[in-house]
């Protein structure tokens, strides 16, 4: 399935949380106020690890 879900990688808060050097808490608003894409599974969430690369490269300016 080319372009599908097979080609997405996705990370746990506490992946991402790593990966930006910040809180789990932090993620957690990240993503609740839609800065940050996420699918819920159960209690859990799963962020697309493109997702969390955009942001990262994104300039300070544009960021909250």
């Amino acid at each position: 399935m080319a372009g599908g879900l097979d080609d997405v990688r996705f990370l746990t808060v506490a992946e991402v949380a790593e990966m930006m050097r910040v809180s789990n808490m932090t993620v957690y608003r990240m993503v609740h106020s839609g800065d940050l894409p996420a699918i819920r599974f159960g209690r859990s969430f799963r962020i697309p690890e493109s997702a969390v690369l955009e942001a990262i490269r994104k300039p300070l300016s544009d960021v909250g």
